[in-house]
């Protein structure tokens, strides 16, 4: 028996953070706001669309922020807040399938294609839940309809804020086919900037590559690339996925091959490790430091300490010690990442002095 056509909405909400913010201080409603700090070191948590049209976004150093946009509102993030807004559009989603894999606070996947409600067409079921999460927050949110995890991302991001785009299975190839690389969710700024150097600018140059290409050139990703480039994406919506691991890595322009210039880049890895696990109300005992050099061979440190970190400033003195094990560098190094492992909810976070277990 043939497998009915899954039917996929990637919800997403929108600026999420920074609507919360404006929608809860009337005074903020039409303004510049990012959520973060705005100190010398600070990161741009979430930008309202006020923001963006300035070039303002998420993950932005605050100081590059302000500079493009002076007369930007930082906002200092409430995620608390953010989590039982979560929460309440959670509930939503609950009543209409039990196939939901949330990706962040503010957005997941939906499994629609058997429903509580016996809806037949995915796009209605889109269209409510959106009027709901309106309704119940007062907030926009985005959809994405399509038949697979990859079309049902791509298709949310079109009519942002406040739309909703459908990609059918008679569609999929030839949206794909058309659309910039670097616009594919699980393409990087870096993986794209490498696909270009093979002649990969669009979903069309992509497909002409054959899987071994991929694979040689991509390693383990060669063949969700190869999928994706025909529309095809076999990834099943994972309800409850327990989250093993927080990380972040970066791929740099040039190498670099001195240990100075390596820890200027470790802040905003961590940052974005680190505000992630606030989101979610998690912390971790293990912090490992990935290296990767030039010629792609890698390291790996890690260190676990007995009480779960409290800050991210607890990582990255981890973090720098860990990269003082490999120092001097023995050749240049590409890319590095920052992961927190063996995580535990927040909640059980003792704050007191770091202990290495032995």
């Amino acid at each position: 028996m043939q497998r009915p056509q899954r039917k996929i909405i990637h919800i997403d909400m929108d600026a999420f953070y920074a609507s919360v913010e404006q929608r809860d201080n009337p005074n903020l409603r039409g303004k510049p706001v990012a959520v973060g700090h705005g100190e010398a070191r600070g990161v741009v948590a979430a930008a309202s669309y006020e923001a963006r049209r300035f070039g303002v976004h998420s993950a932005m150093p605050s100081v590059t922020a302000i500079r493009k946009c002076p007369d930007l509102i930082f906002v200092k993030p409430r995620f608390d807040i953010y989590k039982t807004v979560s929460n309440q559009i959670r509930g939503i989603f609950a009543e209409y399938t039990s196939l939901i894999e949330p990706l962040s606070l503010d957005e997941a996947y939906l499994d629609v294609t058997e429903n509580h409600k016996g809806i037949d067409i995915a796009t209605a079921i889109a269209e409510e839940i959106r009027a709901k999460i309106k309704e119940v927050t007062c907030l926009t949110a985005s959809a994405g309809v399509s038949y697979n995890k990859f079309l049902a991302k791509m298709a949310s991001d079109q009519r942002k804020p406040d739309g909703l785009f459908v990609i059918t299975p008679k569609n999929g190839p030839g949206f794909v086919e058309v659309l910039p690389v670097n616009k594919f969710h699980g393409v990087g700024p870096a993986t794209a900037e490498r696909m270009r150097r093979h002649g990969i600018e669009t979903g069309l140059d992509l497909r002409s590559k054959s899987l071994g290409f991929l694979q040689q050139h991509f390693g383990k990703s060669g063949p969700y690339f190869y999928g994706i480039a025909r529309g095809i994406d076999g990834r099943e919506v994972r309800a409850d996925r327990e989250r093993k691991s927080v990380g972040a890595e970066d791929t740099f322009m040039e190498d670099i091959d001195r240990i100075d210039f390596a820890r200027d880049e470790l802040p905003p890895l961590i940052e974005k490790v680190w505000r992630h696990c606030q989101s979610h109300r998690l912390s971790g005992k293990t912090v490992t430091l990935k290296v990767k050099y030039s010629d792609f061979e890698q390291a790996t440190r890690s260190r676990t300490v007995n009480i779960p970190v409290s800050s991210g400033e607890d990582i990255l003195e981890i973090a720098n010690q860990l990269l003082t094990s490999v120092a001097p560098f023995r050749k240049p190094v590409r890319l590095l990442g920052v992961t927190l492992s063996s995580l535990t909810p927040i909640a059980s976070v003792t704050k007191g002095q770091l202990l290495l277990e032995l």
